[in-house]
């Protein structure tokens, strides 16, 4: 049976595997609950890596690095037991739960103006790149080497100048910047392309070169992306090429994380020369079997599996679910890895998890 690495290799190299590769990405407070559904732990009594546990043919080894102006910020500013008030090195206030996953609230943000952007944050990104940002080189090392060695296709990502202004300048200031001031956004993503290709040279020459990158940006929510096609195709979307080339440059595929609605920013996410998308979530408007349709020539899709077939608990219903995304994707001629549309949630039962793992393999070959 072909690997996972080859498998992955295929879809992402426009050719078609002899199997279907797959992944997933339960929720850390999922992989808790399950622990008292059969998920087994380790010696220290925290789940078993669910890589190896559920067979799954992709491997993170590693990417992020410490993007803040000022690296190494994390002051917590006031703290309970269920949640953490945090200021980040890029001056954001966020307040974070401590017992379940979640998207941080957004309370106070510093940078709210260009002239504080240039004067007290920009200068700290400029120059020679600082290599106490990309941390334990050694122990990326050790989990490029270590995954590789088990047949996994290996990935690096990070997050990128969408989230990052997000954490940075918060949604109000950036939205009113991308109409009123432009130029600022411009600097800003010039700014942080220069650095991400400053730490990935550094990544990929000497601590190793992986299969492939996820680059994370959530560019939408339900039924509609956070800011217009025009806007992101002028102010975003050219840095984004602009680091695909650099990764492509490196023969390395790229694969867009975005959660939300995806369908008018497509024809960007195409342009911009992404290899894949990922999640496709059904439950915010997104039509998989259109998307391989329209761009299945020139797209890989990982994910696309309406996560709530998972939440249902109906045996027949995860069997029909899973049985007609897998044949809707072959009929069409997808590229596409096995995975759900969205974080596994804790309304997902292991048991129900496995089952639909079951029935993907009866299916998996071409």
């Amino acid at each position: 049976m072909q690997s996972g690495r080859d498998a992955f290799d295929a879809i992402m190299r426009k050719r078609y595997p002899e199997r279907i590769p797959c992944n997933d990405s339960p929720w850390s407070d999922t992989l808790r609950k399950w622990l008292n559904e059969g998920l087994p732990a380790d010696e220290n009594g925290e789940p078993i890596d669910i890589t190896e546990h559920f067979g799954f043919d992709l491997a993170s080894c590693g990417g992020w690095f410490d993007w803040h102006p000022i690296a190494g910020c994390s002051e917590t500013v006031e703290e309970t037991e269920e949640w953490k008030v945090v200021r980040n090195g890029s001056g954001g206030l966020l307040r974070w739960w401590k017992k379940h996953s979640g998207t941080p609230e957004h309370l106070d943000f510093d940078m709210t103006s260009r002239k504080v952007w240039d004067e007290k944050y920009r200068p700290l990104l400029v120059g020679e790149f600082d290599r106490q940002r990309l941390g334990d080189l050694d122990a990326t090392r050790r989990n490029l080497d270590y995954w590789r060695s088990k047949g996994r296709w290996c990935v690096y990502g990070h997050q990128f100048v969408w989230e990052n202004m997000r954490g940075a300048l918060g949604d109000y200031t950036m939205y009113t910047a991308l109409v009123e001031d432009p130029d600022w956004i411009h600097d800003y993503c010039r700014v942080y392309t220069d650095l991400y290709k400053s730490a990935y040279r550094i990544l990929i020459e000497e601590v190793g070169k992986p299969d492939a990158v996820w680059l994370f940006e959530d560019l939408g929510y339900r039924g509609r992306l956070f800011c217009s096609p025009k806007a992101l195709g002028e102010l975003i979307f050219p840095y984004f090429a602009e680091m695909i080339d650099f990764f492509h440059a490196y023969d390395l595929p790229v694969i867009l994380h975005s959660c939300g609605y995806q369908a008018p920013a497509l024809p960007l996410i195409v342009e911009a020369g992404f290899d894949a998308l990922n999640p496709m979530e059904v439950k915010a408007g997104n039509r998989i079997f259109d998307f391989v349709e329209k761009y299945g020539d020139r797209l890989a899709f990982v994910g696309g599996l309406d996560e709530r077939i998972l939440e249902s608990g109906d045996r027949d219903t995860i069997r029909r679910g899973v049985t007609d995304f897998i044949q809707g994707m072959k009929a069409r001629g997808a590229r596409f890895a096995f995975a759900s549309d969205h974080s596994v949630s804790t309304n997902v039962a292991y048991a129900d998890f496995v089952y639909a793992f079951e029935v993907y393999r009866e299916q998996m070959t071409y």
